[in-house]
């Protein structure tokens, strides 16, 4: 899937993935044709700069290189891991997933899950059998580092979807994701998600 991370600039309008009049679309797997482009995007909305400022003129939080670097890692981790799911991709998720994850979110009820086996089977009986296009925005990802091997992300997810009727449809939650990096590799071992679903049912 084409991914895009636009950062939105005081005056500057962010990108679209329109494909009017273009030849085709580079991606991973070469040059496709308009046709054959996959619908699911994660688009991701951050200050221009990065640097956040309280509202106490004397208490600026300015952020060392380093510590830039790591956040915008984890924003496209996670970013990553909302294009696996958009693309019904298991095997692409369960890489970027610890295998005991633990989670909070609508589909369980209100109750703590753990391990993949109740993700699988999302999606195995309705991510992967979606032919519809997906659209996700990232609103506003705030990443706390935590030293060198962890960091929490928390954001707003729009979702865009086509209804079983056709009709175009947008549901929002509320994420917050735990990454853990091992043997210089990050993996997400905890998530919460409050509002809709995120596999909106179809």
């Amino acid at each position: 899937a084409k991914s895009l991370l636009n950062k939105k600039a005081d005056g500057v309008k962010p990108q679209t993935n329109s494909t009017k009049g273009s030849a085709g679309v580079t991606s991973p797997k070469g040059t496709l044709p308009p046709t054959a482009l996959e619908p699911q995007t994660t688009v991701i909305h951050n200050p221009a700069d990065g640097t956040k400022e309280s509202s106490d003129s004397t208490n600026t939080t300015i952020e060392d290189e380093d510590t830039k670097a790591r956040k915008q890692e984890i924003i496209k981790i996670t970013e990553q891991l909302i294009e696996a799911v958009n693309n019904g991709d298991f095997e692409a998720y369960a890489k970027i997933c610890d295998p005991g994850l633990t989670s909070f979110e609508p589909e369980a009820l209100g109750n703590l899950v753990e391990g993949m086996d109740f993700h699988r089977f999302y999606f195995e009986n309705l991510l992967s059998k979606n032919n519809k296009p997906i659209h996700t925005t990232i609103l506003n990802p705030h990443v706390h580092v935590i030293g060198e091997e962890a960091a929490c992300i928390a954001y707003i997810r729009l979702t865009q979807y086509l209804d079983a009727q056709g009709r175009p449809r947008t549901s929002q939650s509320e994420e917050t994701r735990v990454w853990h990096r091992r043997d210089g590799k990050w993996q997400n071992v905890h998530f919460h998600g409050s509002g809709a679903p995120v596999a909106p049912l179809q």
